[in-house]
């Protein structure tokens, strides 16, 4: 069963069906696909990659991924899984535009690195940022985010892949790795961290997960937030 998690602001809870509208809009914002580098996906196919959340990857227990929750606002998405752009679990989130300059990308970013070490066992993460989403990458700085590598798409963008260790909820907060996340999200064959302005947090991607992308292609990397959000990058949410 996915877990509910918490964090100062934020409430982290699964999809339910009655969330499909509010999970379609966000993916299908023009400046959320921005940051995340992505082209709009049709509707239907992200009511699909929806539903499938309910139906595939929830029953399964593919991967872990929530809704975000501001009091009784839907404000974005977050992920953790395993992917084929790195060697490990990427960090995936993506915030409304409307909520983005309010520090709430990091917030994300700590909830799942959180997670990641206390109930996932995990020692550290992974995410992507495009080259120019210069906010995110400066907020993944500021959380410890290290660069591991560029991956250049057959376009010629480059997007950024960045690991963080990651840390117990008992760690403390503000200094450690355990403050420190990236925001980003993933295209099928990117993985997102998040949408957004210099405080975004990373933007999540949907069903199933991303494919591996071809490798003279760097892995997407941990982002801070694009201006207005979370940084990200998908092209197909997964």
């Amino acid at each position: 069963m996915i877990p509910v998690l918490h964090t100062e602001r934020l409430e982290f809870l699964p999809y339910r069906a009655e969330d499909e509208d509010h999970f379609v809009a966000l993916l299908r914002n023009e400046e959320v696909c921005r940051w995340m580098g992505q082209d709009l996906v049709p509707e239907v196919d992200l009511r699909t990659l929806f539903r499938a959340i309910l139906t595939d990857v929830y029953p399964q227990r593919r991967f872990d991924v929530w809704g975000l929750w501001l009091a009784d606002t839907y404000v974005g998405h977050a992920e953790i899984k395993p992917t084929g752009n790195v060697d490990g679990h990427e960090l995936v989130t993506a915030l409304a535009p409307a909520h983005w300059g309010r520090g709430l990308g990091a917030e994300v970013v700590r909830g799942l690195l959180r997670h990641a070490a206390d109930d996932l066992g995990l020692t550290e993460a992974y995410g992507m940022v495009g080259a120019d989403n210069t906010a995110s990458l400066a907020m993944c700085r500021r959380l410890g985010f290290r660069h591991v590598r560029d991956v250049v798409d057959e376009d010629g963008s480059v997007t950024k892949m960045l690991v963080v260790p990651t840390l117990p909820a008992d760690a403390g907060s503000g200094t450690g790795p355990a403050d420190r996340a990236p925001s980003r999200a993933v295209a099928a064959d990117r993985a997102p961290l998040a949408a957004g302005a210099a405080d975004a947090a990373p933007a999540a991607t949907v069903p199933a997960p991303a494919p591996a992308r071809p490798e003279p292609s760097a892995g997407p990397v941990p982002g801070s937030e694009p201006p207005g959000g979370s940084p990200a990058s998908a092209k197909n949410p997964v």
